[in-house]
Parts: C-alpha cells; structure tokens; sequence
C-alpha cells in the first residue's frame, strides 16, 4: 500500500472504533455501577460457616494467651534460680 493512502485508511478506521466503542464502553460503565450500588448478599449458609470459624479463631486466640502465659510464668521461674547453671549451658557433670 502506499504511504498516501494508508494515514486516511487508518484516520477513518480509528473514528469507526471511536465512534463505535465509546458508547458500548461508557454503557458498560454505567452497568457496573447499577450493579456494585446495591449491597451483595450473602448466602445464609455462608454467614453461617464464617460465624463458625469467627468462633474458631477467638478460641484459638484464647489458647495462644494461655500458652504465652505458661511461657511467661516458666520463664519467670527459671529467671528466679539465682546460683544453679541454666540448662545446656555447655559444662557436663561427671567429668
């Protein structure tokens, strides 16, 4: 094709996709935003088994500070024993 003929060829193709596309595309818009305004529901079934592991997890959560707890406490006592050599503190007896 020559030079000359291809910029008019693609001026007019550029204006039909404008011409065409901007309409389908700000409808498309328009859609989406009908669509995202109202509020999703979900399906009782689902609230149910998120409830369930809402539950899970503070009971797990519950546990976790028990244990910290208890880890907190040992610590405390271990760090209480003045004089008597922490575990793996590298001597060995016997020797």
């Amino acid at each position: 094709m020559d030079r000359e003929l291809l910029i008019p060829i693609a001026g007019m193709i550029m204006i039909c996709v404008v011409t065409i596309g901007l309409p389908l595309v700000i409808g498309l818009v328009r859609r989406w935003e009908r669509e995202g305004s109202r509020p999703a529901r979900l399906p009782q079934e689902l609230g149910d088994r998120l409830m369930r592991l809402e539950q899970a997890v503070d009971a797990i959560a519950v546990e976790v500070e028990r244990i910290a707890e208890g880890q907190r406490f040992t610590t405390k006592l271990l760090s209480e024993r003045q004089g008597e050599p922490a575990l793996g503190d590298g001597s060995r007896r016997g020797r």
